[in-house]
């Protein structure tokens, strides 16, 4: 079975601290985490100055101010980003950045030269934004929370439009749909992206996961499925792997009690850590899906079924009857689907009473 790539989300919880990020990207690597994932932007292309916070970042910062107020506090600068993934590098995690700008965009693929890069959830109806992305050639995972199947289609005919088409073809939404309903559009998306199922809000409520949208991406799109969580604790993100995610993301903090928007909603290392233990457990758990018994059962087996033997003593000749066989452990003789076949026959030896009939 594959292994399931866990990304531990950092996210903007180094509040804008390069320190932090460097101590959140030690305990991915402790955790066991494959990567360790960022969000680059500048607040100024992200947001316009009238723009709000949403409910939940005035509810975990306890602060009520402008969008770009609060995000211009936790960007971290493109030199920043250098030194964050030479140290990843060091350490042997992969660095992973979720771009919200063009020009944020442009530093991760050319300066940074990442090969993977995350779609965030608000992100699936910006078209020009898909297609920048799409255009970089590079592996996507594009988070879906928020969105309906109809957008998720739209947003996957954009991308394949982009991964297909030569840069001088006018971008329209016939142009999209002819994309996607390409062989070539189709062979592309199978081999640069993955989805993955999301609930945007923090935390999410557990009663609104829906994990089984998972099973109907799936079998919607016949794209690889993971899961980005935004749930309280690591319940949820083990349960998603046990569904077959390929893609578990989780945020993580140093410390649940920092502020910013999203510490309240995330794992403290120590949490991080048992999640990913948890999750590497059920991929040994799955197995190959064949029912047959396991190397572990071999020794119980003969132990825990049973033979056919004898409830008193029987003499040469005698017949077998229900008064003198009986269905009892170990199971190392007869088997019992023999029962019937055996009644009314003679025995061909004498028997004890308690004895292990074999054939």
């Amino acid at each position: 079975m594959k292994q399931t790539l866990v990304i531990a989300e950092a996210g903007v919880n180094h509040n804008g601290s390069s320190d932090i990020a460097f101590k959140l990207i030690d305990a991915a690597v402790d955790a066991g985490a494959d990567a360790v994932k960022f969000q680059t932007f500048n607040a100024k292309n992200l947001v316009i100055e009238s723009a709000q916070q949403a409910a939940y970042q005035v509810a975990n910062t306890q602060k009520i101010e402008p969008q770009l107020a609060m995000l211009s506090r936790l960007e971290l600068s493109f030199e920043t980003h250098q030194h964050l993934i030479h140290y990843c590098q060091k350490l042997g995690i992969q660095f992973l950045s979720t771009a919200f700008d063009s020009e944020s965009l442009a530093f991760l693929v050319d300066t940074l030269q990442l090969k993977t890069l995350k779609i965030a959830s608000g992100e699936i109806t910006n078209a020009p934004f898909l297609l920048e992305h799409a255009r970089t050639g590079c592996d996507l995972i594009l988070s879906t929370g928020m969105s309906t199947l109809a957008e998720v289609e739209a947003a996957l005919g954009v991308i394949a439009f982009g991964l297909t088409s030569p840069l001088n073809t006018p971008p329209d939404l016939q142009a999209f749909q002819a994309a996607y309903a390409s062989t070539q559009g189709q062979q592309a998306l199978q081999a640069k992206l993955t989805l993955l199922h999301c609930t945007t809000e923090y935390p999410a409520p557990f009663d609104q996961i829906n994990l089984k949208a998972m099973d109907t991406l799936a079998s919607a799109f016949s794209l690889p499925v993971g899961y980005s969580d935004h749930s309280q604790g690591i319940t949820i993100p083990i349960a998603a792997a046990a569904r077959g995610a390929c893609i578990i993301e989780k945020h993580f903090t140093l410390d649940k009690e920092l502020p910013g928007p999203d510490h309240k909603a995330s794992l403290e290392p120590h949490e991080l850590k048992e999640m990913v233990t948890a999750i590497r457990t059920v991929e040994r758990a799955m197995g190959n899906g064949i029912k047959t018994p396991q190397p572990a059962e071999l020794t119980n087996l003969t132990l825990a079924r049973k033979s056919l033997v004898t409830t008193t003593s029987i003499k040469k000749g005698e017949l077998f009857s229900v008064n003198n066989l009986a269905v009892k452990r170990p199971g190392t003789g007869t088997s019992p689907y023999k029962y019937w076949q055996k009644l009314n026959t003679c025995a061909e030896r004498d028997y004890q009473s308690g004895e292990v009939i074999y054939d």
